[in-house]
């Protein structure tokens, strides 16, 4: 996926499911969760990963005291 984003599929028994995740400090971090439907993985869902990542990242400072 790049930019630090991975992809986890998964078949169910009529759909493919997908979860798009990062991995922070030796913990995954899951973003965004969908059911695909097409081949190609939509802008949206993609879209939503990455400002969810950004907004994870920005709140490093945050992250470390935990």
């Amino acid at each position: 996926m790049g930019s630090g984003l991975w992809e986890l599929r998964a078949r169910l028994p009529t759909r493919i499911a997908r979860t798009i995740f990062m991995v922070r400090d030796g913990t995954t971090i899951l973003l965004n969760g969908f059911i695909k439907k097409t081949r190609t993985t939509l802008k949206t869902e993609l879209d939503l990963a990455r400002r969810r990542k950004h907004e994870i990242e920005k709140q490093s400072t945050h992250w470390k005291r935990l």
